[in-house]
């Protein structure tokens, strides 16, 4: 494989340096992760070595917990609700980005019932957040649970929910190709808002399945020129209908970059089909790597492939190809 230029997330901000850097583990100081000479991989501009001086050789202070009130609640299919929450201004507006997510729970449950959600929408004049959530499990069936006018805890802000995210910042005045699938179609509104606003215009592929229907149709209306809907994998592998699909849009656009907010699964044999038809087009993708505490201490987000080369998805900010590739996804 070939070298990789990675990133963290959080450098520069506020919650840099964090942990990681108390325990030798700091995904881009050399010196804060073991050895003796400054030899940063990727310099932001920022040292985070003196940062960690300047803070007495401390972390900085963490994410904060936020009582949030339950403005909207709206349950469209049996397993998934939309949540319209209000927040402090200074939260929505670290939450705008595309790859934002929160860490979100009932009030009066423990915090191992801390649940990772995409950003589907923020509204920065009215201070809300809206989050789309999938009843599956233990931790979003305690969500559900929670009525109108209660109060959800949120903690954030957390941004790493979206792979190659350089890619999705630097095109501007083209087309682009976005493709989402079932509950993908939550994180896929920031991207598409985003390069809405860098004048892209944008071709949207949804695959609503699992569900009947789209819960994301009027976005689609503002920030999307063209909706395509179709079956989009089987059995493990691109259906023959969307092959076609790309096959068309990329041999009759100026396609500079794909978007894909689906299962790995899908992510992966995407990204194979696109570099096979052409190589010059970028590739971004939603990140979905298990994640428990956001901030690379639990260790549940970490990953090794092939390379052997232990990555912190829940900080490490990278090329979708270098996660995605040498890894069993099946």
């Amino acid at each position: 494989m070939s070298y990789e230029p990675y990133d963290c997330i959080d450098v520069g901000s506020e919650f840099c340096p964090c942990h990681l850097a108390e325990t030798g583990d700091c995904i881009l100081c050399s010196q804060l992760a073991g050895k003796d000479f400054c030899d940063c991989c990727n310099f932001n501009g920022v040292c985070i070595y003196q940062e960690y001086v300047s803070n007495n050789f401390k972390a900085k202070e963490g994410r904060k917990y936020y009582h949030c009130k339950i403005l909207e609640k709206n349950k469209l299919e049996d397993n998934v609700i939309i949540l319209t929450v209000g927040a402090s201004d200074k939260l929505v507006s670290e939450l705008v980005y595309a790859g934002s997510y929160i860490f979100a729970r009932r009030p009066d449950t423990e915090t191992r019932f801390d649940t990772p959600i995409s950003i589907l929408d923020t509204d920065t004049r009215n201070n809300t957040i809206t989050i789309a959530i999938e009843i599956k499990g233990t931790k979003t069936k305690a969500l559900d649970l929670l009525k109108l006018g209660e109060e959800l805890l949120v903690k954030g802000p957390f941004w790493n929910g979206t792979l190659g995210l350089k890619n999705i910042y630097k095109v501007k005045n083209s087309i682009c190709l976005i493709v989402a699938r079932g509950i993908g179609q939550a994180p896929m509104i920031p991207v598409l808002k985003y390069l809405h606003a860098n004048n892209n215009e944008n071709i949207v592929v949804l695959d609503n399945s699992p569900y009947k229907n789209s819960f994301v149709s009027e976005y689609l209306e503002k920030y999307a020129s063209k909706v395509i809907q179709c079956n989009t994998i089987e059995n493990g592998r691109v259906t023959d209908e969307f092959n076609n699909i790309l096959n068309d849009l990329i041999s009759n656009n100026n396609i500079s970059l794909v978007h894909c907010d689906a299962a790995d699964v899908l992510n992966y044999e995407l990204m194979k089909v696109v570099e096979d038809m052409d190589k010059n087009i970028k590739y971004s993708c939603c990140n979905n790597a298990k994640m428990c505490c956001g901030e690379g201490v639990c260790g549940c987000c970490t990953r090794i492939n092939n390379d052997l080369k232990l990555r912190r998805l829940c900080k490490m900010q990278t090329e979708p190809k270098y996660v995605l590739e040498g890894r069993r996804i099946f």
